[in-house]
């Protein structure tokens, strides 16, 4: 008797890119396709808020402290989610605690604690901010 077992083979899922508008709708566009990616997927609602949040203050970053935010770019294989910000400023970014008194300067202590991990790469033309995140069962 031979036992009928299925293998799955792990594919990377084909990367996502999102050309950011230069305005306040950029962290909404990025939320939207990301969750809209990720549910597709085959992830819960639970598995995203973490992510969705980094998104937010990744592309809010890239907003208001880089010189333009240009795309997000996420990858996702074998359970581990990437998100990159790409923005044309050449600044990096800073982690810094917050004043208990001030009421933003908060995203990348935020990104911090709900990534595996973080950092940034410069590159031609500005830099990528990014994020790792750890979700199974996509």
């Amino acid at each position: 008797m031979t036992a009928n077992i299925s293998q799955r083979t792990a594919v990377p899922v084909a990367p996502l890119t999102v050309l950011l508008p230069d305005d306040v709708t950029a962290p909404a566009r990025a939320r939207y396709e990301v969750r809209s990616m990720l549910l597709g997927l085959g992830l819960d609602e639970i598995q995203l808020d973490d992510v969705l949040l980094a998104v937010s203050e990744l592309v809010t970053n890239a907003f208001e402290h880089g010189e333009c935010p240009q795309r997000l770019e996420l990858s996702y294989f074998e359970g581990q989610l990437t998100l990159r910000v790409h923005d044309s400023g050449s600044k990096v970014p800073e982690l810094r605690a917050p004043s208990p008194a001030e009421a933003r300067s908060r995203g990348l202590v935020l990104v911090q604690a709900l990534s595996e991990d973080w950092g940034f790469e410069c590159c031609p033309g500005g830099k990528f901010v990014w994020a790792v995140f750890r979700i199974p069962g996509a």
